[in-house]
């Protein structure tokens, strides 16, 4: 199957090499198992409300889906104010493992660029309030944050999870999408073309 450049994907985890005895599981354990498979069919269904999952994300070379969002701060951003500028959307959520992965990274990069013509903003996956912005505390982020109320963001680029990246570039149009946690050298290895080229 054909590979595209445009999509970085998280390699495999390694296979363990030996598997251990399965052993007879609580009650209580089945039902945290029952109570996380629900979780994941209502989320999988709150996504599939806006077309077929098998639809995958926009794709690389369409023009973004524009937004608007009210951020944690009280302020607002929307994306089709951004145009002249790269973007960096970062969808993501407190409970997500791997999104605390790539967060000093994101912030990172964000310092790098942001006097650059570059815009950083994460938008908040299924998450509370609560939780949103302890996350933001705990890890220093200082760029535009704010929830996706009703999943509405989320459905309209398709995502099949979180940490998910979209890079947009000054004309509106997505050239690259991170599946799984991102870092300071690919996020940079995408923002440096986008911006040499407009010079």
């Amino acid at each position: 199957m054909a590979t595209d450049p445009n999509v970085t994907l998280n390699p495999p985890a390694a296979e363990p090499a030996t598997l251990p005895k399965v052993r007879r599981l609580a009650w209580w354990q089945w039902l945290v198992f029952a109570l996380l498979i629900a979780l994941l069919g209502l989320v999988a269904f709150q996504m599939s409300r806006s077309g077929p999952l098998a639809a995958g994300q926009v794709g690389n070379g369409q023009p973004a889906p524009d937004f608007e969002i009210t951020t944690f701060d009280g302020g607002t951003f929307k994306l089709a104010d951004m145009r002249g500028k790269v973007v960096v959307i970062n969808f993501w959520a407190s409970w997500c493992i791997p999104c605390e992965e790539e967060a000093a990274d994101l912030e990172s990069t964000w310092q790098q660029y942001k006097d650059q013509g570059v815009v950083f903003v994460g938008v908040a996956y299924v998450d509370t309030e609560e939780g949103a912005r302890g996350f933001i505390d705990r890890f220093g982020i200082t760029y535009p944050n704010g929830p996706d109320l009703r999943t509405e963001i989320s459905h309209r680029y398709r995502i099949t999870g979180v940490p998910e990246t979209f890079v947009v570039g000054q004309d509106g149009i997505l050239r690259h999408l991170f599946v799984g946690p991102t870092t300071t050298a690919a996020l940079q290895a995408q923002i440096a073309p986008l911006l040499a080229a407009s010079n």
